[in-house]
């Protein structure tokens, strides 16, 4: 592992505007690569083509240009391991599903969702395994003859993953450790679906992270209950050499209260949750970092210290300082809580280092917004003597500095 070349992979799915959480995770994929001089991939995650969002895919692209977060290959920046789209890689996940199926480490199944339901009311606490296998409608029980005649039917299935219980799966985690868990715990997972032709998440990560060469698989907790099917499939492939090393970060929390961050806290408490707004097909609006007035590089410090320090008392740090302390063995076990006002904090610090004449147009413009004109050296001007007194914002100095360009009556 320590003679490949560094290559991470940032793989959201389009299905919406990209969380903060989210964010987080490709900062910290792009902090770890550009400290290794590695390789940063942007993938494109569309299997399930019911959740697809018009708009989506741009809008992920445009909020890390905004950031500052710079890909080297993957969707809209070229490279050799390329489609970059899962929906784009269809023959290549069939390639792999029959490789499985031809050696028995896969079967077919065609249980109904009616049939699996009524299993589930029958069975408490029902899951698909080795156990259970034996009662269900699949290619084991049918046999190789009534399995291929349902297929040339038309009849719709599924390709399960055919896991071994009494297996004890270790996976190598960069900030849990050595994670254990026994195979008994795992259901058959739905690898590919003859419906769409595609494959389930399971399978295409798996594939498409071996064939893009990727080495550190850097995600959020929520992956950790799938991080050992995972391995067993790098084993079903053969692939245990070049399996990745995984590093599952921490969630981000709610500012108050238990639980993940979500939209609703944003909205409840007056903070975004989104890198950019967000126009959803209802006409709801949904506020951005970039819109609310924050600078890209403020959000991105910010974010690098929810969940990971450097192990000083610095807190101000640009993205090359970021780049060169980086330590994914520093990141926290735990939760991290989003404190929204600490946000607001770094912005106001980056507010007051920023050259006057980076501030003076977006002033200028809310001068415009209320009829004024003025020459852009006297905004200029405004902004060196007012942005000091305690704002977080551009749009605050407004209030506080109108007596310069309208007189008091």
């Amino acid at each position: 592992m320590s003679e490949r070349k560094v290559r991470v992979r940032f793989a959201p799915s389009p299905t919406g505007p990209l969380h903060i959480g989210g964010v987080r995770t490709a900062l910290y994929n792009y902090l770890f690569a550009r400290q290794n001089g590695g390789e940063l991939v942007f993938r494109i995650e569309d299997t399930d083509s019911t959740r697809f969002v018009p708009g989506a895919e741009e809008y992920i692209i445009e909020a890390f240009r905004w950031l500052g977060i710079g890909f080297d290959e993957g969707v809209s920046f070229g490279g050799n391991h390329g489609p970059y789209r899962q929906s784009e890689r269809r023959d290549i996940y069939k390639k792999y599903v029959g490789l499985l199926l031809e050696e028995g480490k896969a079967y077919v199944a065609f249980d109904t969702p009616e049939e699996l339901n009524c299993k589930r009311e029958q069975v408490q606490n029902f899951q698909y395994d080795a156990r259970t296998r034996g009662e269900m409608r699949n290619s084991l029980t049918l046999g190789e003859e009534e399995t291929r005649r349902l297929i040339e039917a038309g009849e719709q299935y599924v390709v399960r993953f055919k896991i071994n219980p009494g297996e004890e799966i270790h996976v190598d985690d960069i900030i849990r450790g050595d994670v254990k868990v026994m195979s008994d715990i795992l259901d058959d997972k739905v690898l590919y679906k003859s419906a769409d032709e595609l494959p389930t998440y399971h399978l295409a990560n798996i594939v498409d992270d071996h064939l893009m060469e990727i080495t550190h698989v850097i995600r959020g907790e929520e992956w950790l209950p799938s991080a050992p099917l995972h391995v067993l499939l790098y084993r079903a492939f053969g692939w245990e050499d070049t399996m990745p090393r995984f590093a599952h970060l921490p969630l981000l929390l709610k500012p108050d209260g238990k639980g993940k961050l979500s939209k609703r806290d944003g909205d409840r408490l007056g903070f975004p949750v989104f890198p950019l707004e967000w126009h959803a097909e209802d006409g709801t609006v949904s506020s951005g970092y970039r819109e609310s007035g924050y600078l890209p590089a403020a959000v991105v410090n910010f974010l690098a210290l929810l969940g990971w320090n450097p192990g000083t008392d610095q807190e101000i740090l640009s993205m090359e300082e970021l780049i060169a302390q980086f330590d994914l063995t520093k990141c926290s076990k735990s939760g991290a809580k989003f404190d929204y006002v600490k946000g607001q904090w770094f912005n106001r610090e980056y507010l007051q280092a920023t050259p006057d004449a980076e501030l003076a147009p977006e002033f200028d413009a809310i001068l415009r917004q209320n009829g004024i004109q003025a020459p852009i050296e006297r905004v200029e001007a405004v902004v060196g003597m007012m942005k000091m007194k305690k704002i977080n914002f551009v749009k605050e100095l407004w209030p506080l500095c109108d007596f310069f360009f309208i007189a008091p009556t």
